[in-house]
């Protein structure tokens, strides 16, 4: 007897961009996603305290500039600030788009101003 698919459920495929951000994507799920992000990261940083959900796209200095448009932006409860970067497939010059978001993300930490002494 042929199953339908009614019987069969409805499930989300957390490997998919769609399946992620259904699941973790929302304030209302953001503790969640912190204590994954926190579990998965235990040996790589310090414990994320923050992080955006929104606001994520960052516009270059030009408008014909090339943008970025982060997955996740984090704070660790050193202050620190970092992107996760979600990818499932190969995707040609990874490192190098990496390189660039993060560019973003070192740009903001500077302090605004004559005095800025490059300290991140």
């Amino acid at each position: 007897m042929p199953t339908s698919s009614a019987a069969l459920g409805r499930y989300i495929n957390l490997f998919t961009d769609f399946g992620f951000k259904r699941i973790f994507g929302t304030e209302r799920n953001k503790d969640l996603l912190i204590d994954f992000l926190n579990n998965l990261l235990a040996h790589e940083t310090a414990p994320i305290r923050d992080l955006q959900f929104m606001d994520k796209e960052r516009l270059g200095k030009q408008a014909d500039e090339r943008k970025a448009i982060f997955d996740l932006f984090c704070e660790n409860e050193r202050g620190e600030q970092f992107i996760i970067e979600l990818q499932k497939v190969e995707q040609r010059h990874f490192k190098d788009r990496s390189l660039y978001y993060a560019s973003f993300a070192i740009q903001e930490q500077g302090k605004k101003g004559k005095a800025w002494g490059y300290a991140l």
